[in-house]
């Protein structure tokens, strides 16, 4: 089963990719949607296991894939663009994570019983995961003293939860948003580079393999390789517990060097490249989801997790909608605080828009930074109500 699932993410990627290329339909629908939908299918009808090695080793698989697909989306990044983007990304980041406090307060004075104490605990987990990801749980699992009963089922209904929120961003996510927000703007320049892209992925299944991309993207993969060995041996330099945040941290900052290089920004297919590491990790990610988690509900948890994530969605985008700010920029912040800095390119990838991406991951960066301290400090104020 271990060699299927490894091989099944690894080459169902090009049946997506030749699929887009020969339907329409497909296209417009987009490869990392297809990707998703077929993971989570795979996960809720069994043909993968529910197992705890099992999504190890997807876990592993997307580990394995991001830290590819970082560098090559970022190599042909415009970084005098990022500057336009700051004050909105720092407005919605802070908006944001008031949206997380929010839904989280309202969850728990709606929920709460007599182990208050307790849910207080599950709402400051739930902080530092929405503004931070699953290390930031883990590491207020401990700092909270929860007990392994409780933080299995917060990471159970999360993950169930989590996944209805990213079908929701990825597919209708920014449509839905058009409705009451502006849409995202770009200069002269940029524009052209987004639509440059689109019209690649049009072609991407064909793109990558034509022989004149061949020497650019193996130029690009052994950049990228350079560039994962140096951040790992850096990251392995601090504790354990930091090495996921300091790796995407490196490899981010020096793939953003290597993109000032002009040699490097003229290599070909290098998003397209990108875009196809997204895939496999989207696969991985998706196939996680299984209906087991729900034969055992803790009505009380659920509901609070529920409350939590989909609030801290709803009173982002309420925020972000009071302020003005653009759907691609709500969307990444969004997507990079909840799911943690790899998703920033998925979301680039699903927008068309490589410029929110280095925003995005650092976005991320700071949820991990910030989520655990913000977390324990929602927990002890959550008893005070």
């Amino acid at each position: 089963m271990s060699l299927f699932i490894i091989g099944f993410c690894i080459f169902a990627p090009l049946g997506i990719l030749w699929l887009t290329y020969k339907s329409a339909l497909l296209n417009k629908i987009g490869s990392i949607i297809i990707a998703y939908i077929i993971g989570c299918a795979l996960g809720l009808t069994g043909i993968i296991p529910d197992t705890e090695e099992t999504h190890s080793l997807q876990t592993s698989i997307a580990s394995v894939a991001i830290p590819f697909a970082i560098p090559l989306l970022l190599f042909s990044a415009d970084i005098r663009s990022w500057t336009k983007l700051a004050p909105n990304f720092i407005k919605s980041t802070i908006l944001g994570i008031l949206g997380c406090v929010t839904s989280i307060t309202i969850g728990f004075l709606i929920c709460q019983q007599d182990s208050s104490s307790t849910l207080a605990n599950i709402g400051g987990m739930l902080t530092g995961l929405y503004t931070g990801g699953n290390a930031n749980l883990a590491s207020l699992k401990i700092a909270l003293g929860v007990d392994d009963a409780t933080y299995i089922l917060v990471s159970a209904y999360s993950t169930v939860m989590s996944a209805i929120y990213l079908f929701f961003v990825i597919i209708i996510g920014k449509k839905v948003l058009l409705y009451f927000m502006p849409d995202f703007k770009e200069d002269k320049d940029i524009e052209k580079t987004s639509m440059q892209i689109e019209s690649h992925e049009h072609e991407l299944f064909l793109g990558l393999f034509r022989k004149d991309n061949l020497k650019h993207l193996g130029i690009s993969i052994l950049l990228t390789i350079t560039i994962i060995a140096i951040g790992a041996g850096i990251a392995s330099m601090f504790p354990s517990g930091m090495f996921q945040s300091i790796f995407i941290l490196c490899i981010s900052t020096l793939s953003i060097l290597a993109s000032l290089n002009k040699q490097v920004r003229r290599l070909k297919r290098t998003f397209e490249a990108g875009t196809y590491f997204i895939l496999i990790f989207s696969i991985a990610v998706a196939s996680q989801v299984s209906l087991k988690t729900l034969t055992e509900i803790n009505p009380n948890i659920f509901i609070f997790t529920t409350i939590a994530t989909l609030g801290t969605l709803f009173f982002h985008i309420l925020f972000n909608a009071l302020f003005r700010i653009d759907t691609d920029t709500t969307l990444t912040t969004s997507i990079a605080l909840i799911c943690s800095p790899p998703f920033a390119p998925v979301m680039g990838s699903v927008l068309h828009n490589k410029a929110v991406i280095g925003p995005g991951i650092a976005v991320g960066l700071f949820g991990y930074a910030a989520g655990t301290y913000l977390g324990f400090c929602v927990a002890k104020m959550l008893l005070f109500i």
